[in-house]
């Protein structure tokens, strides 16, 4: 059973109230620590509001109970859907400009605020997950958490100033932009809540960090945030305007609307224009995502270079060893009991056919007695996930100025008979330190799950405070260079490699960023 707050109301014992720029709030006190969910920092997104920039919170007089989480953004239903408490789950809705703080006391402590941006790409998922629960953090830590919602798909990057006209300004990027107003209100308010806005860091896990990505590179978040952490979502490329066109006129034609047919679009049901998100990514093989629209992006964040607004940012950056195993062993079972041949056949649609026998030779000497799955999963994750991260964590070294610091999760959860190795996403329960609400992705709790969480969240929260992920749970760590390329291992036990799977990432510098190909490898 999952340890959380009861879902009965009756049971809650509020926090101390907090006025914030918009208004009172109240939260719930649990294992001594303040909770409020639900916390607007948007206006509703429907209607007149649908597929613009964010707009500002109407303020509110009286206490405004923050107990529950507030709506999930729009998308498909499923597990990254899924949010708060069982038999209490939000509802899913364009009041969805929603943020959730965990603090051990509103007071003027002035606590590192860490500031969660929840994966799922930029198409799923909700900050109000359980495995993102704050209370841990924010009590070993001493420190303020704060996970975010935000308009996803469709809704949050569907560009549509080139058929509509100014108005729609950042339709494109509308999602994203609603981060940045997520920051501002973080900015405003945080030090009511007990934190610094002076000291925050923005981290989070696959399309989590994508947006960590994108936020380091866009010049009006520059400020909002001071460290950030990238995990297993290096985003260097956003889609083309052209692109993006390509899919907004798509929409049009779902609904046979003329280009002067904006209200028409905005009056309708969010799930008729769901569905079209659907349909549209099913026919195109594309997905809404942020745009080189000229004015939020006018090159892309990450590629060929690092851009000037991360020089003063401290960065971590890192994968978990078999990444792929997650989503391609999701999509297909047999990926999971692969024979040889079946190995080479299948790796032709992640590199070029004549270059995979040298791979497979290469990784079965750095993997001695690896099966073919295992193989296929570290061939394809270094060319999809790892390549990207180590692009990223070149160009920020290269750089100079602030610090990066390069990780790689190697643990092998025992779930499942261990056949999933190390796969995307297994990081979480641990820099959380929820291990706990995680038996489905890490096995039942054991010296080598508590010495993980231990190292993971101490860490995490040592470069939350200063920038720098040393602290007395690993060995010492060096930042990432262009010579040493020092690595954090995590295992148990953790190390400290100067280059590690050195010949494996030689092999993959061949390839350009597999974001050249406008969608990521593992999706085709």
């Amino acid at each position: 059973m999952t340890d959380t707050p009861s879902s009965d109301r009756a049971t809650h014992q509020p926090s101390t109230t907090v006025d914030t720029a918009d208004g009172r709030v109240r939260g719930e006190l649990y294992k001594g620590v303040s909770i409020f969910r639900g916390i607007p920092y948007g206006a509703p997104t429907g209607g007149d509001n649908r597929f613009l920039p964010p707009r500002p919170v109407s303020p509110w007089t009286g206490i405004r109970d923050c107990f529950d989480y507030g709506e999930t953004a729009p998308q498909m239903p499923g597990r990254l859907a899924e949010g708060g408490f069982p038999g209490r789950r939000p509802q899913m809705g364009e009041d969805c400009l929603r943020l959730n703080v965990w603090t051990p006391a509103p007071d003027g402590a002035r606590r590192a605020v860490l500031v969660w941006l929840h994966g799922g790409g930029f198409e799923a998922g909700s900050g109000s997950s359980l495995l993102y629960d704050g209370t841990n953090l924010a009590r070993r830590g001493d420190v303020v958490v704060v996970t975010v919602n935000h308009r996803l798909g469709i809704f949050g990057h569907c560009h549509l100033e080139d058929l509509f006209g100014p108005t729609f300004a950042g339709s494109g990027n509308a999602g994203y932009l609603d981060l940045v107003a997520a920051l501002r209100w973080v900015r405003m308010n945080i030090e009511r809540f007990g934190g610094d806005a002076g000291n925050v860091t923005i981290f989070g896990q696959s399309g989590g960090g994508r947006k960590v990505s994108l936020l380091t590179a866009e010049r009006t978040a520059h400020g909002l945030f001071h460290r950030a952490v990238v995990q297993s979502g290096s985003h260097l490329r956003v889609m083309t305007r052209e692109r993006a066109n390509e899919l907004a006129e798509r929409l049009l034609a779902h609904f046979d609307l003329a280009p002067g047919d904006v209200d028409k679009l905005q009056a309708m049901s969010w799930r008729d224009i769901r569905r079209a998100n659907r349909d549209i990514t099913l026919a195109t093989r594309a997905r809404f995502s942020p745009i080189l629209d000229g004015a939020t992006f006018a090159t892309h964040p990450w590629d060929p270079d690092a851009p000037p607004s991360a020089a003063s940012v401290p960065m971590l950056i890192g994968t978990c060893r078999t990444e792929l195993s997650n989503q391609l062993g999701n999509a297909d079972e047999r990926t999971f009991a692969l024979t040889e041949a079946d190995l080479t056949e299948r790796l032709a649609a992640f590199v070029p056919a004549a270059d995979v026998p040298n791979l497979v030779a290469l990784f079965q000497r750095e993997s001695p007695g690896a099966s073919p799955s295992e193989i296929f999963f570290k061939i394809t994750t270094a060319r999809g996930y790892w390549r990207d991260s180590v692009l990223q964590t070149e160009a920020k070294a290269r750089q100079g100025g602030a610090p990066v610091y390069a990780y790689r999760l190697m643990w092998r959860t025992p779930v499942e008979g261990g056949r999933r190795i190390t796969p995307h996403s297994l990081d979480l329960p641990f820099m959380f330190d929820n291990v706990g609400k995680a038996r489905d992705m890490v096995g039942p709790p054991t010296e080598a799950t508590a010495a993980l969480a231990n190292m993971m969240s101490e860490s995490w929260l040592a470069f939350a405070r200063s920038g720098d992920p040393n602290n007395a749970a690993v060995p010492p760590w060096e930042p990432y260079d262009l010579e040493t390329r020092s690595t954090m291992l995590f295992d148990t036990p953790a190390t400290v490699v100067a280059d590690p799977q050195r010949n494996e990432r030689i092999a993959m510098e061949k390839y350009p960023t597999q974001q050249r190909a406008g969608r990521v490898l593992h999706r085709r």
